[in-house]
């Protein structure tokens, strides 16, 4: 039985030629960047180049991209970072329901410590309003944070009309791009995005490694203390492998960007396609038009997500669910619960699909055909 990966919204497999470039390192290149001999430079020069690779990718330049350890640091680094800086201009903070608990988490902590903040609504396709954004400013708010697309629904959100919007505020637009980086095009000029976040795991590079883009000039208070690495930004020591499997990572991504879109936008619709060839009910969480090529979230009434799932596996296909399935109970999805209310029948019956790296269009064919089956026996059709 052939097993299909339908699951790279979670994580995605090393592309070979970042395994290549990783192992490279390991063997050849052991100096501490930080040092001045030549194995220190040798070092050095390999943190360089990904940075330079790094800022390229999104349209900043050299010394604002701060490498992490990922990109749940790097949007502790953001958050955290502009809350203590700006601490004097304000405690107000904006971000949106669905965010990753990475965000909602970190912003839960800022609340215990004193300062407050806004959760805006979302609508049924995921998508924030910008009124509700414009209504809910003050004076006092020193940071705005919406994720650029949803890693459960997909959705995007309209980012360069935000940064439009705050351009002339005191307020920081931090995005988290981590599901998006690699799939879409950002430019942080064009857009006026101050921070944005980004991990390499998610575009087929190794695990360990991320950055945040922080637009000069920007005051961010460290969260780690020791070294002057990242320019006293982020102390420690560079993890050289991963970085360099990083930048391989990134290269790959910015030369196939258009065709990858292409293709996951039509396995997005192709596997839609089986499913309603074989008379599968189900709905659509979010929309297909303002959505990421890769990933679709599908509910399918009369279905139970934890018994679609374990099917699922069974039949070797690895998909995920909006919700965290954990001895026998369920914690519904944050983001579900948004888009369609805490009574949703969706929040019990939703599965995400996402696409990437290895997958083909017979996979998808035999997935669909698959879930299609799945869905008629459990629901006794």
């Amino acid at each position: 039985m052939e097993r299909i990966y339908l699951d790279h919204a979670a994580t995605t497999p090393m592309h070979p030629e970042v395994i290549e470039a990783v192992s490279r390192q390991m063997g050849e290149v052991f100096g501490n960047p930080s040092s001045i001999h030549s194995f220190g430079r040798t070092a050095r020069h390999v943190v360089d180049t990904a940075r330079s690779t790094a800022a390229k990718s999104i349209g900043a330049d050299f010394n604002e991209i701060i490498f992490t350890s990922g990109g749940t640091e790097a949007d502790n680094l953001a958050i955290t970072g502009i809350a203590k800086a700006m601490k004097q201009k304000g405690r107000h903070i904006i971000t949106t329901a669905i965010e990753h608990h990475a965000v909602l988490h970190t912003c839960e902590q800022l609340e215990r410590e004193g300062h407050e903040v806004t959760y805006l609504p979302v609508g049924e396709d995921g998508q924030l309003r910008l009124a509700d954004l414009e209504e809910a400013l003050r004076e006092d708010t020193i940071l705005v944070s919406v994720m650029y697309g949803n890693n459960e629904v997909g959705t995007l959100q309209p980012i360069a009309d935000i940064g439009q919007l705050l351009k002339d505020h005191q307020a920081v637009f931090h995005t988290d791009a981590v599901q998006a980086y690699g799939m879409e095009s950002i430019d942080v000029k064009a857009a006026h995005i101050d921070l944005l976040s980004v991990s390499s795991h998610k575009i087929n590079g190794p695990k360990g490694i991320g950055f945040l883009y922080a637009k000069e000039g920007i005051a961010l208070e460290p969260a780690l203390f020791g070294g002057e690495q990242e320019r006293k930004r982020r102390a420690g020591t560079e993890n050289v492998p991963a970085i360099a499997g990083f930048n391989k990572a990134i290269e790959l991504a910015a030369s196939s960007l258009e065709e990858k879109r292409e293709l996951y936008t039509g396995f997005k619709k192709q596997l839609i396609n089986i499913l309603e060839d074989k008379q599968i009910t189900f709905h659509l969480n979010g929309t297909l038009e303002q959505s990421l090529p890769h990933v679709v979230n599908l509910s399918f009434p009369g279905t139970d997500v934890e018994s679609m799932l374990v099917n699922l596996d069974l039949a070797g296909i690895a998909a995920s669910s909006g919700s965290a399935c954990t001895a026998g109970s369920i914690e519904p999805s944050h983001v579900l619960v948004a888009m369609y209310g805490k009574d949703s029948d969706r929040l019990r019956n939703s599965i995400r699909f996402s696409f990437g790296l290895t997958n083909t269009k017979e996979q998808i064919d035999q997935a669909g055909e698959a879930v299609a089956k799945i869905v008629a026996r459990l629901t006794n059709k």
